[in-house]
């Protein structure tokens, strides 16, 4: 891949971001020259946090990753790919669970763009059961999240669910 500049595309909704999205962004960054870990806005989700805080978060979480940018998008993700020049859509693969949602979402996206192939990626093993609504289900009953999410996440969190806003 000599000379070939590869960029992808990580989407989500990042509600909020975990460690393990961290982790899967990391290993991006051993194989991809450039990431994009996008917000996908989806009206049929009721977030804990809105688009602005998402961002904000994961700007600052991934401030010391080179290579790493953050954004949002509303629109069919191989379109947004498309038009930011993505060649890969990354996704992360918690379990056997998560394989059939992704394998049908990932053959929709070949048929609309075959051009941009998607990349299932396995986190480390510690992160196999996170998820961000696990993290704000424990949060929400007061539980401890500080091994879960990066301390900005986890104070944000905490504000969040204390200001009564959502």
């Amino acid at each position: 891949m000599e000379g070939k500049h590869i960029v992808a595309l990580y989407p989500g909704t990042f509600d909020p971001v975990t460690y393990g999205h961290l982790d899967i962004a990391e290993r991006c960054m051993r194989i991809f020259d450039r990431l994009l870990i996008a917000i996908a806005i989806n009206p049929w989700k009721e977030p804990l946090f809105d688009v602005e805080e998402r961002l904000e978060m994961l700007r600052l979480v991934t401030q010391d990753l080179p290579g790493v940018e953050v954004d949002s998008f509303d629109t069919l993700t191989v379109s947004y790919a498309r038009r930011v020049g993505a060649q890969v859509i990354v996704r992360g693969l918690r379990a056997v669970s998560d394989f059939e949602e992704e394998f049908k979402m990932a053959s929709a996206n070949r048929k609309l763009a075959d051009e941009i192939n998607t990349v299932l990626m396995l986190p480390s093993e510690k992160y196999f059961y996170l998820n961000s609504g696990l993290v704000k289900e424990i949060a929400r009953l007061g539980g401890p999240v500080n091994c879960f999410v990066p301390p900005p996440v986890e104070e944000r969190l905490r504000e969040k669910l204390a200001s009564g806003e959502y």
